[in-house]
């Protein structure tokens, strides 16, 4: 619908000289970053009101959009009860309520419930409130917990006496918002973070009950490439001290009966060795890329001699199927691997007797083993869902082979059946050969052709993939005719760790051109045409879409770019801003020349032309610490100036979020129907 007589925001351009390798790149936006600058709010409020006037004839058809999600789902449900050490936990919601109440039941499931939180309370008078990390002691007495209350996952570590209900006084400020006990029920060893950049860069000690400012530091990771974590082993005898960057790891272990103890190192960081360790009898089981096992294997060493020169082979490197995760239980090792980009579990007993894979009949679907914490079992559970069918929830008999479904995904309402809807895989070519799959669906009842409108998604980095799964949102689209389809593009691992370091670094042009070759593919094959294909992806996801516009925009209707990714070579270059320094090995430094190059040729900030742009829709939160404000915002007012036509470019700001949007699992569903309106409103389909 075209809107007449409302003129959008017009950013002032104040032109900044950014010099670097004797290049100079000219930034008329820079001073967005300006947080606090008066005229840099009053300038996001303008934006937010012409967002409002631009899509105010939507408004009613979004009430209607949230209405008919919010009415899938379940309001009354609870999960399935996890057993960890004698109780059964749940979590479970109450109709109309935004928040989870968790609770437990020591014993059996007939006893009486124990309500732990009920966040619904706690989250009174926030606009955000995130509840985070519910770690309870080993005796059972007491819980920790962290909160973040303006979503800059900046959390305040708490703790309560689950015998009195007593709130602890004392409060752990800027914490990663988990923690973990040692054994002997009073010591807590929590990861903060760095105030600026909020890198997790130290570990400390605290003892329940002491004050805060008596916290021991045991550990501070001085690389500013690193991060690190804390946790304990399934077997509950080591506190783990992990770290991490892009392509190295390195872990430290303390018995966890031995708080006063030293942190013993595991193996030293090495360039380009990963690994992970689990613990199991007297040995460590250790996931890893060594010897160029670049689709990861298992090994195993004693708990005395852990450098890497002792570790030996259990499970060998395969080239054609990937090694995700690894689960352990007394008598069984369960591995999850990834083969030609579907997943699979594989069940293996310890003494050999046994070696077999879980079946799955669908063409393209996604399963997951859940954490299952308790060590001493024969069951796994896991969780099954498809395009088409809803999640579900397994209890697995390692021993038997049998199984009981203990859950599925319910869709209220009379109008959901799966037998409406039709997933299905395709393969398209990119242009050096190689095949990148697509994952569909769409109601039976579509008529596929040029005149079919279809969202096209995806994500393409961090070797992140995205899974083939259901939503009860996305009918919303399919029964008013849309196809939605996932690109499984580089940059993720869906064809195995390769097809992630193809998509990375100076091969970061794939993953856009990956994506481009599956729209064309789609095109060619009469699903859509261009005057009905649309684009949607968020974070990393953001910059893709960036990146997709600037090379072919005509492909595309519209686009949406959620907290997008888009001023690569300024924010790389600003080791301040959160991840920049972490993630040197995603995108490179920029500092070097050869990765400033290569990361300006396809920065989407740097590459606006003068041409025709699709329709756009970007969303952002003015307190996201992962891809901050400024960015979409200059992004925005660039390509107001540039574009040639006069499609609409049209950016919300949420003023009270982060990253990751509202907390509420209603007030979420807004956010989906704003954007499901967008598209409909261009493709004229506006009614219920």
């Amino acid at each position: 619908m075209k809107i007449q007589n409302i003129n959008p925001p017009k950013a002032t351009k104040k032109p900044k000289e950014l010099i670097i390798h004797d290049d100079t790149r000219i930034d008329n936006y820079y001073w967005l970053n300006e947080r606090e600058n008066p005229e840099v709010i009053d300038y996001l409020n303008s934006e937010n009101t012409y967002f409002d006037q631009m899509t105010a004839h939507t408004n009613k058809f979004q009430e209607d959009l949230f209405e008919e999600m919010k009415g899938r789902i379940k309001e009354e449900d609870e999960s399935v009860p996890y057993k960890k050490n004698g109780y059964f936990y749940i979590t479970r919601f109450k109709k109309g309520d935004q928040y989870p109440i968790y609770s437990r039941k020591e014993g059996n499931l007939d006893s009486i419930e124990e309500v732990l939180f009920n966040v619904n309370d706690l989250a009174k008078g926030h606009d955000y409130y995130q509840f985070k990390g519910m770690s309870v002691s080993p005796n059972n007495k007491f819980v920790a917990f962290g909160v973040d209350t303006v979503s800059r996952r900046q959390y305040t570590l708490q703790f309560k006496n689950l015998e009195t209900n007593e709130l602890y006084p004392e409060k752990i400020e800027n914490t990663t918002g988990s923690a973990t006990w040692a054994n002997d029920n009073k010591t807590i060893f929590y990861t903060k973070q760095d105030t600026e950049t909020l890198r997790s860069h130290k570990v400390f000690k605290h003892v329940l009950g002491t004050n805060v400012k008596e916290d021991v530091e045991v550990f501070y990771e001085k690389d500013d490439t690193f991060g690190t974590f804390v946790y304990k082993t399934k077997s509950q005898k080591y506190i783990i001290i992990g770290s991490f960057s892009t392509l190295s790891n390195e872990y430290q272990i303390l018995p966890a009966d031995d708080i006063s103890g030293e942190f013993k190192l595991f193996q030293k960081r090495t360039k380009d060795l990963e690994y992970s360790i689990a613990h199991y009898n007297d040995g460590f089981y250790i996931l890893t890329n060594k010897d160029n096992a670049t689709n990861f294997k298992l090994m195993r060493t004693s708990e005395n001699k852990t450098a890497k020169e002792h570790w030996q082979d259990e499970i060998p490197h395969r080239k054609d199927v990937l090694l995700e995760d690894i689960s352990i239980f007394k008598n069984h090792l369960v591995l999850e691997e990834r083969s030609n980009g579907l997943n699979r579990i594989r069940i293996i007993r310890w003494d050999k007797t046994e070696d077999y894979y879980l079946s799955f009949d669908e063409e393209t679907y996604s399963v997951g083993v859940y954490p299952n914490p308790e060590f001493n079992t024969n069951t796994i559970r896991y969780g099954y869902n498809s395009m088409t069918t809803p999640a579900s929830v397994f209890d697995f008999n390692m021993d038997d082979r049998s199984q009981v479904i203990k859950k599925e995904q319910e869709v209220v309402g009379e109008k959901f059946d799966k037998k409406n809807y039709k997933s299905e895989r395709i393969w398209a070519n990119a242009r050096d050969g190689k095949q990148v799959a697509v994952s569909l669906v769409y109601r039976k009842d579509t008529k596929l052709s040029n005149k079919t409108p279809l969202l096209l998604y995806a994500y393409g980095s961090y070797g992140h993939t995205i899974s083939d799964g259901f939503s009860t949102t996305r009918l919303s689209l399919l029964d008013r005719g849309f196809v939605f389809a996932t690109a499984h593009i580089r940059g993720s691992e869906y064809l195995g760790r390769q097809w992630y370091e193809d998509g990375k670094l100076l091969r970061k042009m794939n993953t856009f051109t990956d994506f481009i070759d599956c729209a064309k593919h789609l095109i060619k094959e009469n699903y859509t045409s261009e005057k009905h294909l649309y684009a949607m992806g968020g974070s990393a996801g953001g910059l893709l879409m960036g990146g997709i516009m600037n090379m072919n925009p005509e492909l595309f209707s519209g686009v949406i770019a959620a907290v997008p990714f888009v001023d690569v070579v300024t924010t790389m270059l600003d080791d301040t801003i959160p991840l920049t320094t972490g993630e040197y090995d995603e995108w490179g430094n920029p500092n070097e020349k050869k990765y400033y190059e290569y990361m300006k040729s396809y920065s989407p900030y740097d590459n606006i032309k003068n041409k025709e742009y699709p329709h756009l829709l970007v969303t952002t939160g003015l307190h996201d610490s992962q891809v901050q404000y400024f960015e979409p915002a200059k992004w925005v007012a660039k390509l107001r100036d540039q574009t040639k036509n006069n499609n609409k470019i049209i950016m919300h700001i949420d003023m009270s979020v982060g990253h990751g949007g509202a907390s509420g699992r209603f007030d979420s569903l807004k956010d989906v129907a704003r954007d499901y309106a967008f598209l409909l409103d261009l493709e004229r389909i506006i009614t219920i």
